[in-house]
């Protein structure tokens, strides 16, 4: 993933959004990060209003568009 991403993605944030990328589910990228999958979502919603998406699928194709 590219440096370009907006001020404020943290590092957590950043490795869901990796496997967002991949397709993965919330509750497979919560199994691979050992996360629950509530966490996972607050990082999708964390993401959604850093990124201005207003849904995951939406933030799958910026994330896509980044690199």
């Amino acid at each position: 993933m590219p440096d370009s991403l907006p001020v404020g993605i943290t590092p957590a944030e950043r490795r869901v959004l990796d496997l967002l990328r991949q397709g993965d589910s919330n509750r497979h990228i919560a199994a691979q990060l050992v996360l629950s999958p509530r966490t996972v979502e607050s990082h999708v919603s964390h993401l959604l209003a850093k990124t201005g998406c207003r849904s995951r699928t939406q933030l799958l194709l910026w994330a896509l568009a980044q690199g």
